[in-house]
This record gives C-alpha cells, sequence and structure tokens, in this order.
C-alpha cells in the first residue's frame, strides 16, 4: 500500500451516477497524455476539488470512501492510473497499477 494513506487503507474518490450504474469519475492529464481517477487521502480533500473536475452536467456524483486495493485494482482492469490529489488539486503521486 501507499505509504501517504492511512493503515486502515481508505482513499477517497468520486462516483458517477451512485446506487444506479455507479462507476469511478476518472480525469484525463493532457499534459501527459493520461487517464486517471482522482483519489484524496481524506473527504475534505475530495470536496474542495470537485469544483476542478471536468465533470458530465447531467449526471449525479458522490464523493465516496474506497479500499485502496479495490481502486488499484478495478484501475488497473480500466486502463486507468490513480492520481493521489491534494485539496489543491496538485499531484502528490501518480500510482500505475
Amino acid at each position: 500500500m501507499h505509504e501517504l494513506i492511512n493503515e486502515n487503507g481508505w482513499v477517497w474518490v468520486f462516483v458517477q451516477d451512485p446506487g444506479k450504474e455507479e462507476r469511478y469519475v476518472g480525469q484525463h492529464y493532457q499534459e501527459d497524455n493520461i487517464s486517471f481517477i482522482p483519489a484524496f487521502i481524506d473527504k475534505e480533500d475530495a470536496l474542495k476539488c470537485y469544483g476542478r473536475m471536468k465533470l458530465e452536467k447531467d449526471r449525479k456524483y458522490e464523493a465516496q470512501a474506497v479500499h485502496y486495493d479495490d481502486l488499484i485494482r478495478e484501475a488497473a482492469i480500466h486502463g486507468f492510473v490513480v492520481f493521489l490529489l491534494n485539496g489543491q488539486g496538485e499531484i502528490l503521486d501518480k500510482i500505475i497499477p
């Protein structure tokens, strides 16, 4: 597990269409042409970055806690990198599953 993540292994991500056909919100990092899932150490940081993300207007989004191992597994299956971000949207680490 990543050293910045607490001992319980939980991180915060945004989920699109919670309770229905939910999936993790992905973003695209133009500078390196990378598709990534933004993840945060705590909910407050996630909520601070909500307005910075490119999201579809007709969808519902929710910040949810997810176990780090599950997130990495899903990212690998779908070809995403995980960016660990702070509350200002700065990249703390790029995690390649």
